[in-house]
């Protein structure tokens, strides 16, 4: 007679031989869920990890990109893995606003998971068309202050890292400006370099490139301090928008269930991917840092997941944007 185990029963039987099934652990090949699709700065992150962390573990940890509804879709389906530690998934800061932005999920971001680690940090940037008329980020300010019904700012789409920053900023400056929403940060990028649209927020992976090419005109970055590739950029917070930060991370998660001792080998061999010369330069090509050993680790993502959802509850909800 078939049958098929439920999975409060693998939790169970999983739960019942942790501390031998996790000494053998791992014995086959690992997924690494990515919620969007290949070529993107979470992609190109994961990838790296996925190499590093596989190497460590002795082990093959192969990429899957599941996209689609900002990273929920594939949320959704690591959330109903089995929890044997063979299915693992990467997301940025937009697991922790999918809670207030959309009025249904299939998952809670906190409860349906085992947090890994956080693993990097990425600034933001604040970025025009070359030939905004503002000069500096004072100016800028001035400028959306008495404009603000004609300037437009675009983002790659809800719960996208610009959407986000876009709906800080103008939470921060008390000033609502006319949002553009693209499907991606390719055909975003590309109405803001063409001058169809006047500004974005975005990730400094993203940005970097046009920033230093001078296609685009850069204002200032969303760290407290300013960012090493790009040290004549000024925070937000020195035009007088005190607390404004805003940081792109990546964090590692197992679904519920996961035992411990197998995501203590998780978080050991994040912790020592990040500590890699060749994970670390890589990283460090594309504008983005890994994080302190102390905080890739389960009690660390879980705080500062916490911590997210509460900071981006109120701006979701103020800005009164949902999706389905």
């Amino acid at each position: 007679m078939k049958f098929t185990l439920s999975r409060s029963l693998v939790v169970l039987a999983l739960a019942a031989s942790s501390a031998s099934y996790a000494a053998d652990y791992p014995t086959k090949t690992i997924t690494m869920i990515v919620p969007f699709a290949a070529g993107g700065p979470t992609d190109t992150i994961a990838r790296l990890l996925a190499q590093a962390i596989g190497t460590n573990l002795k082990q093959q940890v192969i990429v899957e990109n599941v996209g689609g509804a900002g990273g929920t879709i594939a949320a959704a389906r690591v959330a109903r893995s089995a929890p044997d530690g063979y299915t693992i998934f990467i997301h940025h800061v937009g697991h922790s606003t999918a809670p207030s932005l959309y009025r249904k999920l299939n998952y809670n971001s906190i409860d349906s998971f085992e947090p890994i680690g956080l693993a990097t940090d990425a600034a933001s940037t604040l970025i025009a068309r070359k030939d905004f008329p503002a000069k500096d980020i004072n100016e800028l300010l001035s400028y959306l202050k008495a404009n603000k019904e004609k300037v437009t700012l675009a983002n790659a789409g809800i719960g996208a890292a610009s959407h986000l920053c876009g709906m800080l900023f103008m939470s921060a400056i008390g000033t609502d400006l006319t949002t553009v929403p693209y499907k991606g940060t390719g055909p975003a990028m590309n109405d803001l370099l063409g001058g169809q649209v006047d500004l974005m927020c975005d990730q400094v992976t993203n940005t970097m490139s046009h920033i230093k090419s001078g296609k685009v005109k850069a204002y200032a970055v969303t760290y407290k301090n300013p960012v090493a590739t790009l040290p004549d950029l000024p925070p937000l917070a020195s035009a007088g928008l005190t607390g404004f930060e805003l940081s792109v991370w990546h964090g590692l998660y197992a679904p519920k269930g996961t035992p411990k001792e197998i995501v203590t080998k998780l978080s050991s061999a994040l912790q020592a991917a990040l500590k890699d010369p060749t994970v670390k330069q890589r990283l460090a090509d594309l504008s983005t840092d890994p994080v302190a050993e102390n905080r890739a680790t389960p009690d660390a993502l879980r705080s500062h997941l916490k911590a997210e959802i509460d900071k981006w509850g109120p701006i979701i909800k103020k800005a009164g944007v949902y999706a389905e």
